[in-house]
């Protein structure tokens, strides 16, 4: 007969493993990750990248390619000379379609500077001690915006500035662009109220900037292009149509004389 009172022998092994258990404590139970949580993360991300987007100046250059392009745009400054109420070339810029400069030089004009017009301009006399010949700069400006789409505002005064020519068809002037226009009055407006307006960005707050006002021109083409280029597509074909149609021959006074006289005589 087995006593009673006897206790049970445990297996070392088995009571190393329960000790190992007590101290570490039960484990707390596994939750599982909610469906959501990557829908969540993925909205935060975005709302973040939306914002930082939002502090992008939209005037910056997107990448680094200095190479000349099919559309460049073109902004100048100017200096006064004769009695100062005369403008003369003192700075001009270019930019490629992603708004990196291509060519950017002070000028000497060829009359003497009586204004230097710093507070538009931003030119100073330090600026044009050592700038190039206008003759020199005004060759190198018609050979990259030759056979180019030109882009700029108020590109009339900058080419006469320059004293170059260049296809009406290859313009495209912020200035004399419709849509940019002042609703209902149909006048022109500021480059500078067009940025702020198109591009939500702020410019010639004091003195200009040729690359940034060039840039701002650029911007503004570019997000326009479409409508743009189709709008100057139908001006072409239109007046191509006025040149078709033959205009109708005005009979001279003399003429009528000469008919009636025949008519009286026979």
């Amino acid at each position: 007969m087995k006593n009673p009172n006897k206790q049970l022998q445990i297996n070392p092994n088995w009571a190393q493993l329960q000790q190992k258990l007590k101290s570490h404590g039960p484990k707390p139970p596994a939750t599982e990750t909610p469906a959501t949580i990557l829908g969540k993360r993925k909205e935060r991300t975005d709302a973040e990248f939306d914002d930082s987007l939002s502090h992008v100046n939209p005037l910056t250059p997107v990448n680094d390619d200095c190479s000349v392009t099919d559309e460049v745009a073109m902004d100048c400054e100017m200096v006064g000379v004769s009695q100062g109420n005369k403008s003369a070339l003192g700075r001009v810029t270019l930019v490629n379609k992603w708004g990196n400069v291509i060519y950017d030089e002070f000028v000497r004009p060829l009359e003497h500077v009586v204004d230097f017009r710093t507070q538009i301009s931003g030119i100073r006399p330090r600026d044009l001690r050592k700038a190039k010949d206008f003759r020199i700069v005004q060759k190198r400006v018609a050979e990259l915006i030759k056979g180019r789409i030109l882009v700029g505002h108020a590109l009339r005064n900058d080419l006469k500035a320059l004293l170059l020519s260049h296809p009406k068809e290859d313009l495209r002037d912020t200035l004399e662009y419709e849509p940019f226009m002042s609703r209902g009055k149909g006048s022109r407006r500021a480059l500078r109220h067009l940025a702020a307006e198109f591009l939500d960005v702020q410019i010639q707050n004091g003195e200009h900037c040729p690359i940034e006002d060039a840039r701002a021109a650029m911007v503004l083409y570019q997000k326009n292009k479409k409508a743009w280029e189709r709008r100057v597509k139908d001006q072409i074909k239109l007046k191509q149509k006025q040149k078709k149609r033959k205009p109708k021959k005005k009979r001279k006074e003399g003429d009528d004389l000469k008919t009636d006289l025949a008519e009286t005589a026979s």
